[in-house]
């Protein structure tokens, strides 16, 4: 498989964990956001949105969409799994992981961020305060939501550990205090025991 990545998109910072927890080989090949090489027409070839991340995989397809292709995951390498067996419970995972992935991270993208500071004429404090408000509307129920055992909903990592590491890492990019939000630092302290999310980390990828 390979993986279309740029280090600091949360996104493709989801899937490298998830591979890595998978235990999947995968190459990955840098698209530089910063450099617009996103939108370059080899890349939009393969992925029409211009976005990070996308993974080609054995079929000679590509995928889109980190969720979605999270969930290919899940469906053809059903181990470890990410999801519970119940079906309430997996409902109960989606929506915790969704919150991030719907709620959060789409306001706070680099897109955005980029549009707050181009044609909306924002300086860095008003990026800031946008970023700041868009996290603490979402940790403020996410951390209702979870129930660290020691994880975010179990033993093990999951949908939601997948998705939450790379946005608490984004967090404190922009300065965000975290003091309100224990069980959320809780979690993210026991994925940082594990190999799969160090591994997965900005700042062991070329150009982190």
């Amino acid at each position: 498989m390979k993986l279309y990545d740029y280090p600091l998109s949360s996104a493709a910072y989801r899937l490298r964990i998830a591979l890595n927890l998978k235990g999947l080989d995968y190459e990955a090949v840098e698209v530089h956001l910063r450099e617009a090489r996103h939108k370059e027409p080899e890349y939009l070839a393969l992925n029409p949105q211009g976005l990070v991340p996308a993974l080609a995989i054995e079929t000679g397809e590509t995928l889109s969409q980190s969720m979605a292709i999270l969930e290919y995951l899940e469906e053809t390498h059903p181990e470890p799994p990410f999801l519970p067996d119940d079906p309430v419970g997996r409902a109960r995972v989606r929506a915790a992981a969704d919150a991030i992935a719907c709620d959060i991270h789409p306001l706070n993208n680099l897109r955005v961020l980029l549009y707050l500071r181009g044609p909306l004429d924002q300086d860095e404090d008003g990026v800031t305060r946008w970023y700041h408000e868009w996290l603490r509307a979402g940790f403020d129920g996410l951390e209702q939501m979870v129930a660290p055992e020691p994880f975010a909903f179990g033993a093990a990592p999951g949908l939601v550990d997948i998705c939450l590491v790379p946005q608490l890492f984004n967090a404190r990019r922009f300065e965000f205090d975290l003091a309100a939000y224990p069980k959320l630092q809780a979690i993210d302290a026991e994925c940082a025991k594990l190999e799969a999310f160090d591994k997965a980390q900005p700042s062991r990828q070329t150009g982190g």
